[in-house]
């Protein structure tokens, strides 16, 4: 038996949790050179380049009709735009590690909305408690006994709501890929492309709103932590990612959710120095524990949960960039609503 394919697909696998998990560093870092809106134009421009190329290379061909063009704009704006900028703001005032907690929320917020937009798709009971388990973790998180003071209030708390917000986003963002995008033909590649390069424009038009065109403090470390953050986390992942969801399946590849806070929390603490409070690592097992009950992971053997969106969304909750491939996958077509 040859084993080369799956040694690949495992190397594929751990640097793609290396990526992801790094990517709240590397937010950290270039925001000391760049504002928010700066970062988020920078990493889209290089995601986009990124897949673009790759689209020319392979020799894909871009969706066709205004109608299709119209759900991935769309698409941009809540997988993309919204969120990378909720979490960029939001960089500014929590640590590293807890972004990359409050990240994998993002099943948990793929699953009600699914439950809540998609026809068919009601939650059943094993659902609703792992929903009730991963909420009580992000209460855990947040720690409102904490914020007894009005103090505590003016950085901490609001940057935690955006980091939420921003999980909201990409349950509704991947819910309205399933619902829309899914099922026209295109593969994980060519809607990546379409997305990150119609978010891209987005942002250009945007930006100068957001104070996009203030001064800069272009350093080696800024530079660099923005362009791996876009040429890899917002683009070349999204290949490497296809790859792992074709070799091993939706449910294996998703495991890379689980992986990426630990990443996320371990570089804050040894680049940046960070430390975190005894609830904060509490309430992300909380939260990972509430995934695995709604995904049937544990407990009895595990059936097809009604269109599969907690599954797919644990291949998205690493990162934002991992949205597309993991609701277009043909992996996923099997267990579609």
């Amino acid at each position: 038996m040859d084993t080369q394919p799956d040694r690949r697909t495992a190397a594929m696998f751990i640097t793609l949790a290396a990526v992801w998990g790094s990517s709240f560093l590397l937010i950290k870092v270039a925001l000391e050179g760049v504002s928010p809106a700066q970062l988020v134009l920078g990493r889209l421009a290089c995601g986009a380049l990124t897949l673009v190329v790759t689209m020319l290379v392979t020799r894909r061909r871009w969706p066709r009709g205004l109608v299709v063009w119209g759900h991935l704009l769309v698409v941009a704006l809540v997988l993309c735009v919204v969120p990378f900028l909720l979490f960029a703001w939001a960089g500014q005032y929590l640590p590293s590690g807890l972004s990359s907690i409050f990240n994998a929320s993002t099943p948990i917020m793929t699953a009600i909305a699914a439950g809540a937009l998609l026809p068919g798709e009601r939650l059943d009971a094993r659902q609703r408690l792992g929903i009730g388990v991963g909420a009580l973790g992000v209460i855990v998180i947040v720690g409102p006994w904490s914020y007894l003071g009005d103090a505590a209030l003016d950085g901490s708390l609001p940057a935690q709501i955006a980091c939420l917000g921003a999980t909201a986003c990409y349950g509704l963002g991947i819910t309205w890929m399933r619902r829309f995008v899914q099922g026209r033909g295109l593969d994980s590649v060519t809607v990546a492309a379409s997305q990150v390069s119609l978010a891209a424009v987005v942002m250009v038009l945007v930006a100068p709103l957001l104070g996009g065109i203030g001064p800069v403090d272009l350093t080696g470390p800024v530079i660099a932590s923005t362009v791996v953050l876009g040429a890899l986390g917002t683009g070349l992942a999204y290949v490497w990612n296809t790859r792992v969801i074709e070799r091993w399946g939706a449910q294996r590849s998703s495991t890379v959710t689980y992986l990426t806070p630990v990443v996320g929390v371990l570089l804050g603490v040894l680049v940046l120095d960070e430390h975190l409070h005894w609830n904060e690592p509490v309430g992300g097992l909380l939260v990972v524990l509430g995934i695995l009950v709604a995904q049937r992971v544990l407990g009895r053997a595990r059936t097809p949960l009604v269109g599969e969106a907690p599954a797919a969304a644990g291949a998205v909750a690493a990162a934002p960039e991992l949205t597309a491939q993991a609701s277009t996958e043909g992996d996923l077509d099997q267990v579609r609503a």
